[in-house]
């Protein structure tokens, strides 16, 4: 038997998040319940993995969020806004938090970072940055009003050691770089 959802019920919301009861059937036919939170209006999100060539560098930015109380260090990402794809998203998100612009990559299909909690779909945006084209110039980040954003890039030969290091601040550190450095190291 496949498992499906019956219905859901909204059981709270805000200004950017929903809280919902989900009724579902199970594999064995039992009628069960699961608590989920969405993003108000169903919205989506890019991530990017931003490398500069030729110096191999990669981008991270850190900024406070609430909802774990702490500074975090997570690569940059946003939220895709109506009529744009993860790809014009990831090229905005980009240029708003790091100040750098590149050239899309690879775009993944979406994926679920956390889906016994959410069911909001993220995909990954592969880009490089000319670093050549960027020496001598001064890069500067353009976040929205509400943002506070810090913006490193880390040469590959410190990754492990620049992510222990923010580890020993106390930064709290976002699971797709652990995932990142994993793959990296099966290379």
């Amino acid at each position: 038997m496949r498992q499906k959802i019956m219905d859901h019920t909204v059981l709270g919301s805000g200004r950017f998040l929903v809280l919902r009861e989900i009724r579902f059937e199970d594999d064995r036919g039992r009628i069960r319940r699961w608590e989920s939170v969405d993003r108000a209006g169903g919205a989506a999100a890019s991530f990017i993995v931003a490398r500069i060539v030729p110096d191999d560098e990669f981008l991270f930015v850190r900024q406070f969020r609430p909802p774990a109380g702490k500074l975090m260090l997570e690569f940059p990402a946003g939220l895709i806004d109506p009529g744009e794809t993860p790809e014009q998203t990831a090229v905005r998100e980009l240029y708003e938090e790091t100040g750098y612009a590149g050239r899309v990559v690879s775009v993944s299909r979406p994926a679920y970072s956390s889906p016994g909690l959410t069911g909001e779909p993220i995909t990954m945006v592969v880009m490089e940055i000319d670093g050549d084209a960027c020496r001598g110039r001064e890069i500067v980040p353009h976040p929205e009003e509400s943002e506070s954003i810090e913006c490193f890039h880390v040469p590959r030969a410190r990754l492990a050691a620049f992510v222990r290091e923010q580890e020993e601040l106390g930064v709290g550190i976002d699971s797709k770089i652990y995932t990142f450095l994993a793959g990296l190291s099966l290379r």
